[in-house]
Order: structure tokens, then C-alpha cells, then sequence
């Protein structure tokens, strides 16, 4: 390139180009800071209300008294353990399945039949609505035993999280670089060695994300427990009996007349909310901490 091409004036043609490209730049910049603005409004919008109607609601006797009659002082104590009882069984059988699963899709199936079917019907799943998983659930375990149950609910919520685990499983693998599988398999290591201790290791947080994923997913819902678990006001840790739950709790609670079961259905709420995101900020620290 010649002295005089580098002193060449900018051409009108290239210099309204370049204004183009900045006004074009500043208007993507200030559309995702007016989208970012509207979802950090609308998330604090939610919480701060939650926080609002629901934090005068907390107290003790919320937390040690079993679902009572309205005006009777009862809390929401053995929804809150039938929470934590049918959402943790469900996690225990629907993550490991899931982590399988997408191990099976991301490092043994590739384009096959079988791996096609099952991405499909796990999609379909992802979609599904949550009631027509608990009306599946009841006409296969709840009507032939004749009862409700909390390992009916568990069940039901285990099969929602599922399709998470297997979608979030399966792309964090196959992010995982290819020379990482390589370097292991150079080494003489087995491929369900490499998997488990180098491509699953490697993955462990966007793994985590989804079991995270999954826990929120469940933890709210109630369609599905009002056809398996249905509800119970009694203290009860019996899985094999109708089960209290939060979600429930809440829907039963929130369309009442009375004012201190509505008081308690905005405590319950915040209490599903506030769990959740503890659960997620301590999974979010020891991941980090880890990795340290």
C-alpha cells in the first residue's frame, strides 16, 4: 500500500457506512440494556411482592404447627416437610436417570434409531403439560392401588424433571472439546472412564445447572400432585398415604375467603421462592468453590 493511499481522504460512500454501523451498535446496545431493564424489573417486581405479602406470615408457628381450620392458628408445617419429602425423592429418581440418559445421547448413541426416538419422546416430555403427566400417573399408579400417595407425586415430578436433565445433560457433553476425549483415550482409559471422570468432570457445572433446573421445575407444581399425592392437613410422613405439599397448600390456600389462609398462601409462596434460590446460590458457591 502506497504513502499516498494511507493519506486518501474517507470517501462520503464509506464514511456514511461507518455512521451506519454506529447508529446500528448503539441501537442493539440500548434494545438488550431496555430488554435486560424489563426482566430485572418484572423478576423484582415478583419477588418484592412475594416479600411483601408474605413476609409478616412468618413466624414460628408456621413452621411447627401442622395445616389448620381457618381461625385456628395452624401453619404449614407438614406441607412444607411433604415438599421437601416428595421433591427430593423425585429428584433422586428422575436426575440419575436423566444424567444417563444424556451421557447415552451425547457419547454412545450419536444419529442412531434408538437415540433419535428417545431425543424425541424426552422433547415431548420437556413440552408436555404438567397435568397430563399427573393424569397419567393416576390412571397408572393411583387407580389400580386405589389411593393417593406421596410416591405417586414423587413419581409424577420425577418424570418432569427428567426431560431436563437429559436436554441439559446431553448438550453440556457435547461442549466438552473433543481432544479432552482423545488425550484420555491416548492414555489407555477405557470410553466409560473418559465419560465419567474426564467429559462428565469437565461438565459438572452446566450438569449441575440443569439438576438446578429441574428442582425449580418441580418444586411449584401442582397439577400433577393434585391427581397423585392430593393433600393431606395432617401431620403425616407415610409415603404411602396422601401427602401434604406446598404447591397444594398454596392453591387451596390462595382462593379461600378467609384471611389468614391467604396470609399463609403468600407465605407458602415466598417460602417455595426463597428455597429455590438458596438451593441455587449454594450449588452456584460450592461449584465454585470446587474449582478452586
Amino acid at each position: 500500500m502506497s504513502p499516498q493511499s494511507l493519506t486518501r481522504p474517507v470517501s462520503g460512500k464509506s464514511r456514511s457506512r461507518a455512521v451506519q454501523r454506529r447508529v446500528m451498535d448503539h441501537l442493539a446496545t440500548g434494545m438488550s440494556w431496555c430488554a435486560t431493564f424489563i426482566v430485572v424489573f418484572v423478576l423484582g417486581s415478583i419477588l418484592w411482592t412475594l416479600i411483601k405479602n408474605g413476609l409478616p406470615g412468618l413466624s414460628l408457628t408456621l413452621f411447627t404447627h401442622s395445616m389448620g381450620a381457618p381461625g385456628a392458628g395452624g401453619g404449614l408445617a407438614n406441607a412444607i416437610v411433604g415438599s421437601l419429602l416428595q421433591t427430593g425423592l423425585a429428584i433422586l429418581l428422575g436426575a440419575p436417570a436423566g444424567l444417563l440418559t444424556g451421557i447415552y445421547l451425547a457419547e454412545y448413541g450419536a444419529d442412531s434409531a434408538l437415540a433419535r426416538t428417545v431425543r424425541f419422546v424426552s422433547d415431548m416430555l420437556l413440552s408436555a403439560p404438567s397435568i397430563l403427566i399427573g393424569l397419567f400417573i393416576y390412571m397408572v399408579l393411583v387407580a389400580p392401588l386405589g389411593h393417593f400417595s406421596g410416591y405417586a407425586g414423587s413419581v409424577a415430578l420425577a418424570i418432569l424433571a427428567m426431560p431436563i436433565m437429559v436436554r441439559t445433560t446431553e448438550d453440556m457433553l457435547r461442549l466438552v472439546p473433543v481432544a479432552m476425549r482423545e488425550a484420555g483415550i491416548a492414555l489407555g482409559a477405557p470410553k466409560w472412564r473418559v465419560t465419567l471422570f474426564i467429559c462428565v468432570r469437565a461438565a459438572r457445572g452446566g450438569i449441575m445447572t440443569g439438576v438446578l433446573l429441574a428442582i425449580a421445575r418441580v418444586a411449584g407444581e401442582t397439577a400433577p400432585l393434585l391427581f397423585t399425592s392430593l393433600g393431606n392437613s395432617e401431620w403425616s410422613l407415610d409415603m404411602q398415604r396422601p401427602m401434604a405439599s406446598l404447591p397444594v397448600a398454596i392453591y387451596q390456600y390462595a382462593g379461600s375467603a378467609y384471611q389468614d389462609w391467604m396470609q399463609q398462601a403468600w407465605t407458602g409462596a415466598l417460602l417455595v421462592t426463597m428455597g429455590v434460590l438458596i438451593i441455587n446460590i449454594v450449588v452456584r458457591v460450592g461449584i465454585r468453590g470446587g474449582r478452586t
